[in-house]
């Protein structure tokens, strides 16, 4: 089972076409998914169009009316997929958006290399010359400062938020509640770098960042976000190395007990 994961503020002109694309892809693909929406307090009609295709897809529907932020979001619906699976060894989440920033097209690239062994999978959005120069500036900074924070190799930019994890590496991440330290951007890294922690195997891949098919404009205020990024990378940099750390503490734990 591929759980797939997608937090939603005031998407309701978009997340209706990226489900039903999300269905046709796996459908080609012919294997077992299943949809996680959040619903993260949206003031638009997003709530009516999640509900009509709640009715003929495999969707569950978590959050509602009240707006709790991308990094609570996330959490909440990664949860829900180490809830509903009694697989985890098997099973997979994809995180991705609504708003046709990341391809429904692209999940086949993220199930193939789960399948093939990998436990965490990065999306890498190559920088696109027709994105704003300010947003372009702000993206290669967060790459930069983030893959230094998480320090996982071969991964060039964690900060996309189109990820896929295998759930028996996820689900050593949310041993407490609540875990996320961080938010936007900076959320997506520390996911991928504590969830690093636990997997044989981390691969990336390429896709394509849409910008020109949303009905909104971006979200992002490229300099306060570059400035918040600085800000968050000690946040995330002690967040996977406590995440390393906690093992080895295990360890220690059940060694000491042993010789008493």
């Amino acid at each position: 089972m591929i759980y797939v994961c997608i937090p939603s503020h005031d998407e309701a002109d978009t997340i209706g076409l990226v489900l039903w694309k999300i269905r046709k892809t796996f459908e080609a693909l012919g294997r077992e998914y299943h949809l996680i929406v959040a619903n993260d307090g949206s003031t638009d009609h997003t709530e009516e169009v999640l509900d009509t295709y709640a009715k003929v897809m495999p969707l569950t529907i978590v959050g509602g009316r009240t707006r709790r932020g991308y990094g609570p979001t996330v959490e909440a619906l990664l949860r829900q997929a180490l809830e509903m699976s009694d697989r985890p060894k098997r099973d997979g989440a994809i995180l991705m958006h609504g708003d046709f920033a990341h391809s429904p097209e692209a999940l086949g690239d993220f199930v193939r290399k789960l399948d093939s062994g990998a436990d965490v999978v990065v999306g890498e959005a190559a920088i696109d010359p027709a994105w704003e120069r300010d947003y372009r500036w702000a993206r290669r900074w967060n790459a930069f400062v983030f893959r230094r924070s998480i320090g996982v190799p071969g991964v060039k930019d964690p900060t996309s938020g189109f990820i896929g994890f295998r759930l028996a590496a996820l689900r050593p991440v949310f041993q407490a509640e609540p875990t996320l330290t961080s938010d936007g951007w900076a959320a997506n890294a520390e996911l991928a770098g504590r969830a690093a922690v636990h997997a044989r195997r981390v691969e990336t891949v390429s896709f394509t960042e849409r910008h020109d098919l949303r009905s909104r404009g971006s979200r992002v205020v490229p300099w306060p976000a570059a400035r918040a990024a600085w800000r968050a990378a000690g946040v995330v940099r002690r967040a996977v190395a406590a995440e390393k750390a906690a093992p080895r503490a295990a360890k220690r734990r059940e060694k000491g007990a042993g010789v008493g």
